[in-house]
C-alpha cells in the first residue's frame, strides 16, 4: 500500500465512526431509534475512533435506549461511560444524573 492510500484509509476509519455518530444524532432526532442504536453500534464497532468519540457514541446511545423503552441497556451504556477515564467531567456528570433518572424511574438501585 502506497503511502497516500495508508493516509487514506488512516483518516477514512475515524471519519467513519463520525460520520455514523453524526448520522445516529439526526435518527435519534428524528425519534427513529434502532436507525440511531445501529449507527452508535456500528460507529462504536469502527476502529482507531478516539475514545472522546467512543464516550459520546456510548452516551448518546445509552439515552436512545432509554428513550426506546430499553432502560437496563441504556443503563449498561452510561455505566460504561463513567468507567472511561479519558471522559470529560460534564459528559460523566450529564451520564451520572441520566442514570438516576433511570433508577428513580425503574425504582432500581443499579438501573
Amino acid at each position: 500500500m502506497n503511502a497516500i492510500a495508508w493516509i487514506t484509509n488512516c483518516f477514512s476509519k475515524r471519519d467513519r465512526a463520525t460520520t455514523l455518530y453524526k448520522r445516529g444524532m439526526a435518527k435519534a432526532k428524528l425519534k427513529n431509534h434502532q436507525g440511531a442504536i445501529d449507527d452508535y453500534t456500528s460507529a462504536l464497532k469502527a476502529p482507531d475512533g478516539p475514545a472522546s468519540l467512543r464516550g459520546m457514541i456510548l452516551y448518546n446511545r445509552g439515552i436512545v435506549y432509554v428513550a426506546a423503552g430499553m432502560a437496563k441497556n441504556g443503563a449498561d451504556d452510561l455505566n460504561a461511560v463513567l468507567s472511561m477515564d479519558e471522559i470529560q467531567a460534564d459528559v460523566k456528570a450529564a451520564a451520572k444524573r441520566k442514570l438516576a433518572k433511570i433508577q428513580s424511574r425503574t425504582g432500581k438501585r443499579n438501573a
